[in-house]
């Protein structure tokens, strides 16, 4: 921080007099300062205030304090800590002291200013660098009490722990102190005050402490500053008693004055300042087109994953439990078909579910299915397939994580379930992933400096609330904020945003931030240390606008066309091999995958995947309408190597006896022109369930319905087909089930938005206009509008009439009172331009527009004083 953004002689407020509180103090400021305000604290323009008193008043109010205060990095928290411990109002002298100590840290020194002005742009402090006033309710959120101790560790001050003590009492410490006895017991307070912030005095006086004195002190100099005493104190406690150095506060409770324990800190309010933030240190270093392979694959395994996802709930998923949900059986059922544990299951089901391409169908009994934007995301590009799964995840308040954990009333948090909203969550994805961007390209980060960071950035955020923190504390690591952290660096990991742990080019493309130079990025070796001048990236450490919905598209766009080229081109052939399987050497095209994914089992997954023939699956393909000449003319087109000979019997042996028995509703019969086949069944005893019986010599029929006698024969090793009332073959092709048009779940969001420019500029024209109304003098004498009920002027309506037309003439402005239609009264100023049939017409400054009034609904009108007219 330059000597010029903090100048050493106290900032003079501009108006030339210092406020007297914080509205006075929002008046002098300019429309960027105040845009400032708004954009860090946009809860103070919902609903837009009517003027600077009440928007001072609204950012004094107990919610806005909290909000505002858990937004602050560690740095700007304690020096807010420290000003609620400081005299009021405090010095910058006295501030930097308690910040730096008496050793005046340079680090401390040099990051002060840059604390204190967020705090004032913030409205958390106002006044002049000679009368530094925190925010009333600040200072009792931040103050320490018996009840709330402060995280500086200090107690309280002399004159606040004496303020119950008789007069006599206090007349006895001050003479054990040394020094002489006054009339009164504020003059007594105030030369005890002295004594302990004179830093010669007071080193003269604990010289004359014994040694194991000197160690009670030392225990609670950093807090907690209470102590117990028995009602006869050892001599070391009395000694301490005596002086002062231990005040009691309640019987059997003493308590180190705050005066005392600064002298005793070296004038530090907090044991370990920091102000700076940690660094986010590189764990590993790979070469950059390693990390996007990477992260290119991951990406490619994601949307395998995801549509075998939705293929297997394709005819209708899981049911919706009554409380809302995926059940545990059905997640672990998803979970073994997708070959992962129950919570990346859980990730890529709430993955579906936050891009739009699973829902409920909303029937009787409700079902989990595919959108139908599933098929027109199917149809896209992989890579733009992938882009809408990453910003659906990035943007997303659901969170995966939190499935199988308990909620407030103890109920398990199911996947798709609801209490799964986490608002936090996108503002911890985003923040993970530019701390990695920080970095060098092609480095990943030490999960532990990331995490500490985070906690540097949001000490309270996810903690208890300000000032009921224990003195010393640290933030632990299980709270929801770092947890959000890990199943970041976890779920970018799976979703391909990162490779090996470091971003990669599209996922740094995919948040907006710019391109590395290749120059700067190189590692000079395996496990070399990179130069200081490359550990760290500013331009990802700058504070970002919020990204509009157009620029995020941008990036999103930006982010698929670098990651195209990186995925595996869709292959139109598979090696069919002797054994019955069949090998593909990478992605297949969507119809060649589907055709082959009826006609053979997936045996096994990775970089190839290998497909088994079975007569099951045969037979499931011929079931769908193909033809034996059919497969085998699929199989010649499809195959870079012959179509062995055992898959060419297979096929044609399945269609020999495929649809060689007919089952059909009579409740069921089976009906067969070879009556041999059906004396075969009758004498299998594994057809005694089915409870057959001979009707004619081609004909059985069956207790069973067609469904259960088709599963049964094929159990058997037949190969039936279902026929129609009519007697043709009836085609089972799979329905795929889907629901009706869904939109993607709208993330919950964390207080307002943050204001656009253009709300902000109507914003503060509405504040400044209706501080003028408020505060504009008024001319006083005999010609002066009485004011009524509420502040509004009160006037005839002859004198109302009168006073509009001479202000027309004469181009005055004027106040008035104005009642609308609901009731509301508002006062405003107006310059009006013409009055006819009932109406002014005039150009209302608190509005910075035309309007036009009813004389009717004016309940006075004032002249401005001449210097403001």
């Amino acid at each position: 921080m330059s000597t010029e953004e903090h100048p050493a002689e106290p900032v003079k407020e501009r108006t030339g007099a210092a406020p007297r509180s914080l509205a006075e103090s929002l008046r002098t400021r300019d429309d960027a300062s105040l845009s400032a305000l708004l954009r860090a604290r946009p809860d103070l323009i919902t609903p837009v205030p009517t003027d600077l008193t009440q928007l001072a008043t609204r950012a004094g109010t107990r919610a806005s304090v909290v909000r505002a205060l858990e937004r602050l990095d560690r740095f700007a928290l304690q020096t807010a800590e420290a000003l609620a411990v400081a005299p009021e109002p405090a010095t910058y002298d006295e501030l930097l002291a308690l910040m730096a100590g008496d050793d005046r840290d340079p680090a401390v020194t040099g990051a002060l200013p840059q604390a204190l002005g967020t705090l004032r742009e913030q409205a958390l402090v106002w006044g002049a660098d000679d009368r530094l006033r925190l925010v009333r309710t600040a200072r009792e959120l931040l103050a320490p009490s018996p009840q709330h101790p402060s995280p500086t560790g200090l107690g309280p001050t002399v004159a606040e722990a004496t303020s119950g003590m008789s007069p006599g009492r206090i007349q006895e410490i001050v003479t054990a102190a040394g020094l002489p006895t006054t009339h009164d017991a504020v003059s007594a307070v105030t030369s005890l005050t002295g004594l302990f912030t004179d830093r010669t005095r007071m080193s003269a006086l604990l010289d004359e402490v014994p040694a194991d004195a000197l160690e009670v002190l030392s225990r609670l100099v950093w807090g907690p500053p209470y102590g117990q005493v028995t009602a006869d104190p050892a001599p070391r406690l009395r000694r301490l008693l005596d002086c002062g150095l231990l005040l009691p506060t309640a019987p059997g409770t003493v308590v180190l004055p705050r005066e005392a324990a600064l002298h005793l800190r070296a004038g530090r309010a907090h044991r370990e300042t920091e102000p700076l933030p940690p660094a986010v240190e590189p764990a590993a270093t790979h070469r950059p087109p390693m990390v996007d392979a990477t992260a290119a694959g991951q990406a490619y395994t994601a949307l395998a994953t995801v549509e075998e996802l939705l293929k297997d709930w394709d005819e209708g998923g899981p049911t919706v439990m009554r409380a809302g949900g995926l059940s545990v059986r059905d997640l672990k059922r998803t979970a073994a078909a997708l070959d992962v544990t129950e919570p990346v299951a859980a990730f890529w089901i709430e993955l579906a579910y936050a891009a739009g391409l699973l829902a409920s169908d909303g029937e009787a009994e409700e079902r989990y299915a595919a959108t139908p934007g599933y098929d027109e995301w199917m149809e896209r590009p992989a890579a733009e397939r992938w882009a809408r799964l990453a910003t659906a995840w990035l943007a997303g308040t659901r969170t995966a994580g939190l499935v199988g954990g308990r909620d407030a009333k103890d109920r398990t948090l199911s996947a798709l379930g609801p209490g799964l909203d986490r608002s936090a969550a996108p503002e911890v994805r985003h923040r993970v992933l530019a701390l990695l961007g920080t970095l060098p390209e092609g480095a990943s980060a030490a999960p532990d400096s990331v995490l500490a960071r985070l906690h540097w950035e949001r000490p309270l955020r996810g903690t208890q609330p300000p000032g009921t923190a224990a003195p010393g504390t640290r933030v632990p690591t299980d709270d929801l904020r770092s947890r959000l952290a890990r199943w970041t660096l976890s779920e970018a990991e799976s979703l391909g945003v990162t490779g090996r742990g470091a971003l990669s080019s599209h996922g740094r493309a995919l948040l907006g931030l710019p391109a590395v130079a290749a120059q700067d990025t190189e590692p000079s070796g395996p496990g070399d240390k990179l130069p200081a001048h490359k550990r760290h990236h500013p331009a990802a450490e700058v504070p970002r606008a919020p990204r509009s919905p157009a620029e995020r598209a941008a990036d999103a766009s930006h982010a698929a066309r670098l990651l195209a080229p990186l995925l595996p081109e869709p292959l139109d052939h598979v090696l069919l091999q002797a054994d019955l399987t069949a090998v593909a050497p990478g992605p297949l095209r969507r119809p060649l995958a589907d055709t082959l994914g009826v006609l053979a089992d997936v045996e096994s997954k990775g970089g190839a995947t290998v497909y088994r023939f079975t007569p099951g699956s045969v037979r499931r393909a011929l079931d769908a309408g193909r033809a034996a000449a059919d497969l085998h003319a699929f199989l010649a087109a499809h195959s870079r190597t012959p179509v062995p000979q055992p898959l060419t019997y297979l096929i044609d042996d399945v269609a020999r006896r495929h649809g060689h028995l007919r089952i059909g509703a009579a409740s069921a019969y089976v009906r067969c022109d070879d009556d041999a086949v059906l004396n075969e069944i009758l004498a299998d005893k594994r057809s005694a369930g089915l409870r057959l019986r001979r009707l004619a010599p081609t004909v059985l029929a069956a207790q069973a319905d067609p469904a259960t006698l088709l599963d049964g024969l094929r159990a058997m090793g037949f190969a039936p087909a279902a026929e129609s009332a009519e007697g043709d073959v009836l085609i089972t092709r799979a329905h795929a089930h889907r629901t009706p048009p869904r939109t993607a779940p709208e993330p919950v969001p964390e207080g307002p938005p943050v204001p656009d420019a253009t709300l902000l500029g109507a914003a503060i024209r509405a504040v400044r206009a209706g501080d003028l109304a408020s505060t504009t003098p008024r001319k006083t004498g005999p010609a002066t509008a009485p004011a009524g009920e509420g502040g509004l002027p009160r006037t005839g309506s002859a004198e109302t009439l009168a006073t509009m037309q001479a202000a027309v003439l004469t181009g005055e402005t004027v106040w008035i009172g104005y009642v609308n239609a609901e009731g509301a009264a508002t006062q405003r100023v107006i310059a009006p331009v013409r009055v006819e049939g009932g109406f002014v017409t005039a150009y209302d400054h608190t509005a910075d527009e035309v309007r036009t009034y009813p004389l009717h609904r004016i309940t006075g009108v004032a002249e401005l004083a001449d210097e403001q007219a």
